[in-house]
């Protein structure tokens, strides 16, 4: 048990330690992410421990875990950490303008033309800012974010729940197949099966990957492949050269304009599926500088992909669209 409560303040250090610990399960993960030794890590854990006159770990298991009353507690102090930091957060930055640094992290769906934009209205916004771009695919994007190695993100949603940060969707971005226009058979004969044109897919390791897999899974659809790629371009260049088909998105093929006079969209056989991207940040983000990002890649997305993607397809007038 642990000793008699302190008379010493409670030390916010000891509380974010305390909750980094809950999340890594390791003293060594928790020392490096905070930049403090082991033994000072144990020191702030401990000191928390004695303070409030329980045991929060089980100190016999290694790596030590959590107690009943260490889960209770840290379920109990999550609202107001965050609050904390947001509070901190938009101390420091007060006016946007005269923020100091920020680091954005975004999918590649995005490099070639919303985050060129974005980079440039943000320098324009934040003058006195430093900046550092991160580009990558959402499962790393978002572990840096767990890690505050990033403030913000812009990712496809994952399907297991990010409540340790705070997600602002802001696209929906149906699934479609795309074939090459030379293809004779009908889509649902491709599908099925029953014609020769191969499926081309995205890596395994992608969200976006195993969000069709998922759906393929569950309409019972196998679909013998022979090529995967991690690089959107390259599959729609394999399907303008007749080597196969693929299941995409608008967005993604709204970026691949040199080989779509090659390429046709249809929409997914079946009950219709899609993904989300969102604006992911850190709890201690300040919403001025989330304000300031959100509105920007909105309005990029809708110049630069939706407004085209609605006039050469109607149909996806009410699946391709913005989240309120």
């Amino acid at each position: 048990m642990a000793t008699h409560a302190s008379n010493k303040e409670l030390n916010l250090k000891g509380l974010e330690l305390f909750q980094t610990y809950a999340r890594t399960h390791s003293l060594q993960d928790t020392a490096e992410e905070s930049g403090l030794s082991i033994s000072t890590v144990s020191h702030h854990l401990r000191n928390l421990e004695n303070h409030l006159g329980v045991d929060l770990f089980d100190h016999s298991r290694r790596p030590m875990i959590l107690t009943p009353t260490g889960r209770n507690f840290l379920r109990n102090i999550a609202q107001a950490m965050q609050a904390i930091r947001k509070a901190t957060a938009e101390a420091s930055a007060g006016n946007v303008a005269d923020a100091s640094y920020l680091r954005i992290g975004t999918i590649e769906d995005l490099d070639s033309d919303v985050s060129p934009e974005l980079a440039v209205y943000l320098s324009q916004k934040m003058p006195d800012c430093n900046f550092l771009y991160h580009t990558g695919a959402s499962h790393e994007i978002i572990k840096m974010l767990r890690h505050r190695e990033l403030d913000l993100g812009i990712v496809t949603t994952p399907a297991k729940s990010t409540n340790d940060l705070i997600e602002w969707p802001l696209l929906r971005d149906p699934f479609v197949a795309v074939l090459p226009v030379s293809a004779e058979s009908s889509l649902p004969d491709i599908v099925a099966g029953k014609a020769k044109l191969p499926f081309l897919q995205f890596s395994s390791d992608l969200i976006i990957a195993a969000q069709i897999e998922a759906q393929l899974r569950r309409l019972g659809v196998q679909l013998p492949n022979k090529f995967k790629c991690g690089n959107n371009q390259t599959l729609m260049a394999m399907v303008a050269a007749g080597a196969g088909w693929t299941i995409t998105t608008p967005l993604l093929f709204s970026r691949a304009r040199r080989f779509q006079p090659k390429l046709r969209m249809h929409p997914f056989p079946g009950k219709s599926f899609g993904r989300t991207l969102s604006l992911i940040t850190s709890p201690d983000c300040a919403q001025s500088v989330i304000d300031l990002v959100s509105y920007k890649v909105r309005s990029e997305l809708s110049r630069q992909a939706i407004a085209e993607t609605h006039r050469i397809t109607p149909w996806l007038k009410d699946q391709f669209a913005l989240i309120d």
